[in-house]
């Protein structure tokens, strides 16, 4: 198993609303306060101004302090949340599975468009324009980049894919994240990698992936956007003071966010059950996952 230390990318101290004075007494708010981590889909450098956004509007709700920590892995994040360094997280939806299994995750909210409906995104599989693969079965004896173990689209998924279509002899590149296993197929080091619809609308709007440039040969079905969580041992008022807290949350306050999911238009945060994910629960069966793979 890989090393399962919590390393802080930022740790932003944010008040639920400058200026003001909490008036909320400690005893309401788990340690004097709430620790909201974020897994590193995207660099956290981009992702803390969006992030800082969605948590002071949260706070605010609250009357708590809310401290952001974007944590190193999936797996930290889980580990984080089962040693009681978090009460509420965003995770990955393969990473949820295990956080409800061993860090008692609960999940309570994700990210819905501008008609309220909730998001979905999708993995996939991306070629060069001029590569002679032209299907996923071509991938026998080529190289694929992914992202991190225990990503739903950058890893579960692709490999679900291979296994569906008898593609026994690839080899497997983990490149550290969805930038850059992009990156890799940009750069000519691997003959395919996975880039999920969200990475590729980000790169898109960035100017940093010309799609006519490439050529999608697989494509998963569609991936429920990631829920935030709480922790299931805390008080069931302070839970449902959260769920209410993030249901109250306007489109702006999210929009950020969402940008990095492929929201568009962004709407507000919507309730999601442990139902939502089955497609996420059952992948992991169909795949013999173990916590030691996330």
């Amino acid at each position: 198993m890989r090393a399962l230390n919590v390393v802080l990318a930022a740790t932003l101290v944010l008040t639920g609303a400058c200026g003001t004075t909490d008036t909320t007494s400690g005893s309401d708010c788990p340690n004097g306060k709430v620790r909201f981590g974020v897994e590193p889909y995207e660099d956290p450098e981009k992702l803390k101004p969006a992030y800082e956004v969605l948590a002071r509007a949260l706070g605010g709700k609250l009357g708590c302090e809310v401290e952001l920590q974007v944590v190193d892995d999936y797996a930290a994040e889980v580990l984080a949340m089962r040693n009681a360094k978090l009460e509420i997280a965003q995770f990955g939806p393969l990473g949820y599975v295990f956080a409800s299994q061993k860090a008692k995750a609960e999940p309570m909210v994700s990210f819905a468009d501008g008609s309220g409906k909730l998001t979905s995104y999708s993995a996939g599989i991306w070629v060069a324009k001029d590569s002679q693969i032209q299907k996923i079965e071509d991938l026998n004896g080529k190289s694929l980049a992914l992202s991190s173990v225990g990503s739903a689209s950058g890893d579960a998924l692709p490999r679900y894919g291979l296994k569906k279509h008898d593609v026994a002899d690839v080899k497997l590149d983990y490149a550290g994240g969805h930038p850059e296993a992009m990156l890799s197929l940009l750069n000519g080091k691997v003959d395919a990698a996975e880039i999920n619809s969200q990475t590729l609308a980000t790169a898109k709007a960035a100017g940093t992936f010309d799609e006519a440039k490439f050529r999608q040969v697989w494509k998963s079905e569609p991936i429920p956007n990631d829920p935030i969580t709480v922790r299931g041992d805390l008080d069931p008022a302070f839970k449902d003071r959260v769920r209410k807290a993030l249901l109250e949350l306007g489109p702006q306050d999210v929009a950020k966010v969402g940008a990095f999911l492929d929201v568009t238009p962004p709407g507000p945060l919507v309730e999601v059950t442990n139902d939502t994910y089955k497609v996420l629960f059952d992948l992991a069966t169909t795949l013999g996952l173990k916590e030691e793979d996330v």
